[in-house]
């Protein structure tokens, strides 16, 4: 028997609307953007081989290193999860493309097997930590800088009033994916043809009859469809949950991007505070903003389940990644560094160094580049307050077996 056997709404939005580009598919991003952050690099690797674990990097596990059962439950369920995808013709397609020479879909499958197998065999974390750098070789990214940098910031999956049918308090529709949407012409339709400069014409176009459920604010319908899923406290006391199902295919535009360039907000006093009281004083303002952004996001029900990243798997508090689609390695598993938020005693947040494993899960459209990271942080208001802490550099190491 094994060591692992023997052991017993604000932060949130604050990226979505905030940042210079954003996700549209994965969950809620929750912290400013870096500024001056590039984009996806040239022909330059975005991930190198690490000869030497270096002396600096420690393999250990914040959160197994506190001997929770659950942290080792959490990190065995992640790395099952990114097993399930790799599994998918989804899968098989993206590591034909994937540009780095010596990571394959069958080497980092290989990899997820034998750490999930060194978890439940190992003797003593130490044993295990041990194994891990003798069996596996780093390969780091090469950040925003060439020099290994990465700016994490943090998501979640928060909650939003909801109604299965129309009323007059609940107007503002969340739509199922459109059965033929592989067969739209395009450019696909805009966000105006699609639900009107008011977002009450969508029964008038394509999407009607797709209606799955009705918020009462236009600004949270959006907010859904810029984080791609969200739990629902529907009118009759029930829950409903809902998952990216899909969108057209258009670049995000940030409203806060565009408030910034129109001189409605200067750029050094740009809050998710003051970008929602612009909006509370000018809702009008809605009709013009919105519809910049023609990214429309589509939802399934999910059932009660837990939140989905691009990958079309559950994605799993503080194990699970989002990073550029195109750059990394999905499905694999990685080593982050950075300064993690925790309250202390008094209630107020400090930083302090952590180490995790992670598994690369999810993807967005404000992820882009090999020196961005977004962390799903979990569900509810707490997660998206400790989401809304998460601005910082740090590095990112993906593991594989040694050839």
């Amino acid at each position: 028997m094994g060591w692992y056997d023997t052991l017993s709404l604000r932060g949130a939005i604050a990226a979505g609307l905030l940042s210079i580009t954003c996700s549209g598919g994965i969950l809620f991003e929750a912290a400013v953007a870096a500024e001056g952050e590039p984009g996806r690099q040239g022909p330059v690797e975005p991930v190198i081989p690490v000869e030497d674990w270096p002396a600096t990097l420690s393999p250990q596990d914040d959160l197994l290193q506190e001997d929770e059962t659950d942290a080792y439950k959490q990190l065995i369920t992640a790395i099952d999860y990114s097993l399930q995808y790799l599994d998918t013709p989804a899968a098989v397609t993206a590591y034909e493309a994937y540009p780095v020479a010596g990571i394959t879909r069958d080497r980092v499958r290989q990899s997820l097997l034998r750490f999930r197998a060194l978890l439940l065999i190992s003797q003593s974390p130490e044993a295990f930590y041990e194994a891990v750098q003798r069996e596996f070789v780093l390969y780091q990214t090469i950040g925003y800088d060439g020099a290994g940098s990465v700016h994490f910031t943090g998501y979640f999956e928060p909650s939003f009033q909801a109604s299965r049918t129309p009323t007059a308090e609940y107007r503002y529709p969340l739509y199922q994916r459109p059965p033929n949407l592989e067969t739209w012409e395009q450019p696909h339709p805009t966000r105006v043809a699609l639900e009107g400069e008011d977002g009450l014409q969508a029964d008038q176009g394509p999407l009607q009859g797709l209606e799955l459920a009705w918020l009462r604010d236009r600004l949270e319908a959006f907010l859904v469809q810029v984080q791609g899923s969200a739990r629902l406290q529907l009118s009759d006391g029930t829950f409903m949950s809902v998952g990216y199902a899909g969108r057209t295919e258009y670049d995000y535009v940030s409203i806060g991007r565009e408030l910034i360039n129109d001189g409605k907000i200067p750029e050094s006093e740009l809050t998710l505070e003051r970008l929602l009281a612009h909006f509370h004083t000018y809702p009008e303002e809605l009709s013009v903003y919105l519809p910049r952004n023609d990214r429309f996001v589509f939802f399934r029900e999910t059932a009660g389940g837990p939140p989905t990243g691009t990958f079309s798997v559950p994605v799993t508090a503080g194990r699970s990644i989002a990073t550029d689609k195109v750059l990394m390695p999905p499905g694999a598993i990685a080593m982050i560094t950075l300064n993690w938020p925790q309250k202390d005693a008094s209630g107020n947040w400090e930083a302090e160094p952590m180490s995790r494993y992670v598994l690369n899960q999810d993807t967005g459209g404000a992820i882009q580049g090999p020196g961005r990271v977004d962390i799903f942080v979990g569900s509810g208001d707490a997660a998206g307050e400790q989401a809304g802490q998460i601005n910082t550099d740090g590095h990112l190491f993906y593991l594989l077996l040694r050839p």
